[in-house]
């Protein structure tokens, strides 16, 4: 790509609203909708569990006979399950490229990464934080969630569907 192409890339990008989104001061506090299992949404904000990453919601997982099941959609029901009515705070953290906040955030005093992580519905996002490894290492001995059969880490699934619709996209032409 050319040096000229790079620079409209990078103008797109600095100019796009999601960097323009500020990060908040207060903690974001009240009933949280599941958008995915590791998504929340409250007071109309979307933020996004820091520290952690979940299968993506169309994605499937292999449990222990080899049989597909939605893993996907499992943690995200899990962590619906989990919140229930009950008030979630939110701790920002950072703003993300999609324009969410990063946030570590708790239900109940309870850390709602850590349980996602510790009951195998997510695995430790070591590119941010490495703040859940431990909480990872015991739900794969445990077998629990995901960790009971096979999967493709969900920033691996994520890449190789990118790649695999740039392919499909570069084949139409």
């Amino acid at each position: 790509m050319s040096r000229i192409a790079w620079a409209a890339v990078a103008a797109v990008l600095l100019a796009s609203p999601a960097l323009a989104v500020p990060l908040p001061s207060e903690p974001l506090i009240g009933r949280a909708s599941v958008i995915d299992g590791d998504t929340l949404e409250i007071a109309g904000k979307r933020v996004r569990l820091h520290g952690v990453d979940t299968p993506e919601s169309a994605q499937t997982c292999l449990n222990a006979d080899g049989a597909a099941w939605r893993c996907g959609q499992r943690a995200a029901l899990a962590l619906s399950d989990r919140l229930g009515q009950r008030t979630v705070t939110c701790r920002p953290r950072d703003v993300d490229r999609y324009g969410r906040i990063v946030a570590a955030c708790s239900v109940g005093g309870r850390d709602v990464g850590r349980w996602l992580v510790s009951q195998g519905w997510a695995v430790a996002y070591r590119q941010y934080s490495k703040d859940y490894v431990s909480a990872e290492d015991a739900a794969r001995v445990a077998r629990r969630g995901i960790w009971a059969g096979t999967f493709t880490p969900p920033d691996e699934w994520r890449r190789e569907r990118r790649a695999r619709g740039a392919a499909k996209r570069l084949g139409a032409r």
